[in-house]
């Protein structure tokens, strides 16, 4: 029992050593991990204002007036070819 006291009193210091390290080995790891943590961050902030952007050209894209006029002119070329189509009958059926 008498020799554990020395043995014992040897093995503190070492152990606080121990302790120091693997405090500053954790802060390091922490400090990599937050790191990388704002990257990504930043990354995705980019990349959702990338997006935001887009749907923001997107709705003035629909809620502007030039979506209307190109509809209208489409809605008209459709109704061109029916109306087409239906002359084209009425000439035929004048021939025979």
């Amino acid at each position: 029992m008498a020799l554990l006291i020395p043995i014992l009193a040897l093995m503190i210091p070492f152990f606080a050593i121990w302790i120091k390290h693997r405090e500053k080995m954790m802060d390091r790891q922490i400090g990599t991990t937050s790191e990388a943590t704002a990257e990504k961050a930043a990354q995705y902030v980019s990349h959702v204002q990338a997006l935001e952007d887009r749907v923001r050209v997107l709705e003035r894209i629909v809620t502007d007036r030039g979506y209307d006029i190109a509809t209208q002119i489409e809605a008209l070329r459709d109704q061109r070819r029916v109306e087409d189509g239906a002359g084209l009958r009425d000439s035929r059926e004048k021939v025979q």
